[in-house]
Parts: C-alpha cells; structure tokens; sequence
C-alpha cells in the first residue's frame, strides 16, 4: 500500500501530473519521449498499478491509450507538442468515437523553443479537433487538473487534451496529495456504429460532436477551473496557465478572470467579467488564440503586441505589454560562453568529422547528433522533423540526379529516432529505387532526452528486459540488402565503411554502433593525453569540437597547443586517430 505524505510535497509539473494519474485511478498510460514531457511517464512507472510504456512514437502511444479507455480503464497519453502532429490522425477521429473509460492526451508545449524545432501553440488542436482543454498554472493544479479532466472525459465521452508549457511541466511548487481511487469497473460493448468510422457512421457521430461541444460550452461556464478574481476595476486581465503567473506577478492588484478550462471558452463567464472591469486584456504566450475568440464575442479587448508572439513571456514582458515601466533587470556578471556541444567522446562526433571530410550533404534529424551543424563539425545541412532524414536525402539525390551534381547524398538518424519515424521512409527508398546513404546512429539510447529505452535496446520504461529489436535485420526487411555495423570510434573502417555505401549506388545502411558515454554498463576508458614536445599545435583535433580539448597556449603564427581534460576525456581516441603527428597518447581497448 502506498502511504500518502500528509504534508505538501515539493513537485515539478510533470510529476504533479502522473501523481494526478495516479490518484485519478489510470491503469495504463504510453508516451514517446521528448521535451518538455518526458519525465510524465518516467514518473508514472515509479507507481505501482499503472501499466507505463514507452511507445515507438506518440500516434502508437495515443492508440494503445484509446485501447485501454476503450477496454473500459482510465488511460493517458502525454508528449511534447510536435509530438501531438505524429499523434493527430488518431486524435481527431478518437474525438469522434470517445471511449469506454475516460482518456486524457498531455502536449507540453514549448514556447521559446528551449528544446524543439518549432514554436506551435497546441491550443489551436483542441478547437480543430472539437476537444475540451484544460491548462493549469501551477503543480497543484497539474495534479488536480488531471484527475477533473478524467472527469469531464467521462461525463462527455471525450478524449481531454491537458496543456502545459516548458515552465508549468519542470517548474516546482508544492502539492498536496491525495489517495489513488478505483473508479467503477466499465466493460467494452460492441458499438460499431460509435467506434467503427466509415463515413456513413462518422457522419453520424460528428452531430455527436457539435452537441458535445455546445454542452462542453455550457461546462466551462460553470466549472470552478474557470474563476474571477476581483480586483481594481480599471483593468480586466483574462490568462490561462503559466501566463497568468506573469500577469499576477506585473498587476497583482488588477481583476483577473482566470481560465483553468481555455476550451471551449466560457462566452457568459466572460461577458459577465468584461461588465464588470472598464478595459479588457489578455495576456497568453505565442498565437492570439483568446484574443481573437473574445473578440469574435463582440467585446473590445486589448492582447499582446506582435512582436510578442514569439518566445517565451515574464512578468517584464507582462508588464511592458500593460504599458508599465519593467523594473531595470538586476546586473548579471559577464559569464563565459558555453555553446551546446556533443559530450567528450560522443560517438556521433567521428561521424560527422568523416562525413564533413568526405564533403557529403547530409539530412539530418532529432537527436543529440543536430548540434554537429554548429562549429567546429559544422556536417549537417537539413533537420526538420524525426524521421524526415530519410525521405529528404531520397528528394536530394533525385535532385542532384536530375541537376548532375555529385556530391554525395547522406541521411542520418538515431537508432531511437530510426524505430520512431524512420522504417516507412527506408521502405519507400527502396521501393522507388533510390539510391542514398542512411547512417543510423546507434547509440542504444533515447540520449537527447534523458537516456529512455526504446524497442532497439531491449527494456521497457521500468528497467525491465523484453525483446530487442534487431535494426539489422529489420534494415534488410525493408529490403536493403547492403547494410554494414561499424565501430564509430574507429575511425579508418567508419570511413571506408561510408565510401564504400557511398560509391554503390544503391540502398544502402551503415549502422555505427556505440553506446552512448553517459550510460554506465561499459568498462571506464583512462583518458588521452598529449605529448607536448611533439605537439605543432596544427589544431587538426580540435576539428571534433570534444569539449575536453582545449587550446592552451598560443604559438607563432596563430597555432594553438590543445590539452586534453583528463576529467572530461572518455578515452575514446579519435583525437589520436586524427592527429598526424601522432602527439597523442591513447590506451586503445
């Protein structure tokens, strides 16, 4: 029996989160991993009673979460926001069917882009796909925002979307906790008419939904999740989730209607609070997505300027955006610069140094691997989305094809990434008999996000060993019949290993294979050094961008003397491989 602490804990977003799945009685619950929502799931499989699993990617993740509300238990999906685009196919019709159980979808929106390739605002999924959302501001709320949301879920037979941002998902404040429930047992009937969507059923069931809808609009109405707080009356500030804190903190004393439930809007709850306030604002991050609907309600209403739809707010931009002076920031110390970079010994960086020396135009894609488009590496030349390496070298080479450019035509991808998004491109390469490169970078991890498992590594969210996915086999599969494994830290054979793949002119796959240095299973490596005396400071090393060489002394003629961190250095050797001079010593395995 798990015994609940009768005082506050002190919980990031994400675990308030899967506390509130917890205590909200959820039995299964699948992710794919990504910023700003991994640890949601990482959390839930700490809880005994809760199935948690790491999907291939968030769609399979959001099915094998309607499964389950389908079998008739509670189930929750959670992902970062470009995570919802994978999963959007299934929700838009799982919006159509409902569940059995209640279902609650998590996107972690990320405004300023601290991990993500893009900046969407998710609100515009719930209006698109005709869904209640609910946004809390605080961890207390995360918590108690879910357990409401499985609530609604059930009461209207919806999928719930729960919206948070980078600082409500990894800011901590305290919660008080409850004790897990044991909803009522439900059992799936056969109803083809509500879970079978051909088009004569689903026509049927989007007049479900517009009813749906307009009972949700009456909800949010009425729901405490949606209050006002009287304050001067001079100004009126509407905000939902961590933009309400900023606003509080710039106008404590101002009026505030504060939205816990920002879809569908609470059209009466607003006109009543315009009523009572002499201007109206809205103060949201990124899209005008309040603004515009407030507006369309016939109420003059006040947003944010343009220029403020990008990034991340504060009480500072707040408070500029009211037309107050911000405070003068407090003077920061001059701190030195610490650029992102691959770790000491990444395996990824021998790669990228290869393929930049063998001059190849490379797509690329997410992982830790993107940070080789920054200097020195500077190898990459396209990122767009996980998976679209594949299908972007495919569009390259029939390009350059058709333009007899013969530059060589590489796509690169994790091994996480690859078992995500990558299979379906691999196949259609083969199919339409293209001829690029793919490197699969197997790492044995989900490195970029914290070092989660995937299929290819053989165990589940909870450590446990299950059936490892054989990339070789499955690459063959595809039908790629030339599929090479290489040790990355190996440089010579990496890079006969890619001139060969290169030079075939056909499908082709070169797996480098090495486990990520931040894992533990493998044996310590004594760290390189250089010997100084035969050192001419060419700076050739210090092409791999290791944080653990550093230019030490300047010479004649601008050459610089690298040193080797022996705290840093994993001992992986590249840096001895390249160097002609051999002024580097390594203790090769």
């Amino acid at each position: 029996m798990v015994r609940t602490p009768t005082k506050p804990q002190l919980l990031s977003g994400n675990e308030a989160i899967a506390r509130g799945a917890y205590e909200a009685g959820v039995k299964v619950a699948a992710s794919y991993p990504g910023t700003p929502a991994t640890e949601i799931l990482e959390s839930l499989a700490t809880y005994e009673g809760i199935h948690a699993q790491w999907s291939p990617n968030e769609k399979v993740a959001l099915d094998v979460a309607f499964g389950a509300a389908l079998g008739g238990v509670r189930a929750l999906a959670s992902m970062k926001h470009v995570g919802l685009n994978v999963a959007a196919d299934s929700l838009f019709t799982i919006a159509y069917t409902g569940a059995t159980a209640g279902l609650v979808v998590v996107s972690a929106d990320d405004p300023g882009m601290h991990s993500s390739q893009n900046e969407q605002d998710n609100r515009h999924y719930a209006r698109a796909a005709k869904v209640p959302m609910l946004e809390p501001a605080d961890s207390q709320e995360a918590k108690d925002f879910v357990i409401e949301a499985f609530h609604i879920s059930e009461e209207f037979d919806t999928p719930v979307l729960l919206r948070t941002t980078t600082r409500i998902s990894h800011g901590k404040s305290p919660v008080r906790l409850g004790r897990r429930r044991q909803p009522r047992p439900r059992s799936f009937e056969r109803q083809t008419r509500k879970y079978v969507m051909i088009p004569g059923h689903a026509r049927g069931r989007h007049v479900v939904v517009e009813e749906r809808l307009e009972r949700l609009r009456q909800l949010s109405n009425t729901i405490p999740l949606n209050r006002i707080e009287m304050g001067d009356p001079d100004l009126g500030i509407i905000a939902a989730g961590a933009a309400y804190q900023y606003a509080r903190e710039a106008r404590p004393g101002a009026s505030f209607l504060k939205l816990g439930m920002s879809y569908p809007l609470p059209d009466e709850l607003i006109r009543d609070f315009a009523a009572r306030v002499r201007r109206v604002f809205i103060i949201e991050e990124l899209d005008p997505f309040l603004e515009e609907q407030v507006a369309a309600l016939g109420i003059k209403v006040r947003g944010k300027p343009r220029s403020m739809r990008l990034g991340e707010l504060d009480a500072a931009a707040v408070a500029a955006a009211l037309g107050d002076k911000p405070p003068a920031p407090e003077p920061i110390t001059d701190l030195p610069a610490r650029p992102p970079v691959l770790c000491p010994g990444c395996p990824h960086a021998g790669v990228f140094y290869v393929l930049r020396k063998l001059k190849a135009v490379v797509a690329g894609d997410i992982g830790c691997y993107t940070l080789s488009v920054l200097p020195p590496l500077e190898a990459m030349d396209t990122c767009i989305c996980m998976g679209a390496a594949i299908g972007n070298a495919a569009g390259l080479e029939r390009a350059f094809a058709v333009a007899g450019d013969q530059r060589p035509v590489v796509g690169t991808l994790g091994d996480s990434t690859f078992v995500h998004a990558g299979i379906a491109p691999l196949i259609d390469l083969v199919y339409n008999q293209g001829c690029a490169t793919i490197v699969i970078l197997d790492n044995g991890t989900t490195a970029m996000t914290g070092r989660q498992d995937h299929p290819a590594t053989g165990r589940t969210a909870r450590g446990e060993r299950t059936h490892q996915l054989d990339l070789e086999a499955l690459c063959r599969a595809c039908g790629v019949d030339d599929v090479a494994v290489v040790d990355p830290y190996n440089l010579e054979v990496l890079e006969q290993a890619l001139k060969r793949a290169i030079a075939a002119r056909h499908p082709s796959v070169v797996i480098t294979r090495h486990e990520c240095v931040l894992l533990t299973r493998g044996a310590p490596r004594k760290p390189a050094h250089v010997v100084e005396e035969m050192c001419v400071g060419c700076g050739l090393c210090l092409g791999l961008g290791c944080p653990a060489l550093g230019a030490i002394a300047a010479e004649p003629k601008g050459r610089l003397k690298p040193s080797i961190n022996q705290e840093l250095c994993a001992g992986c050797g590249l840096c001895a491989q390249i160097c002609r001079r051999e002024a580097i010593e390594w203790e090769q395995p």
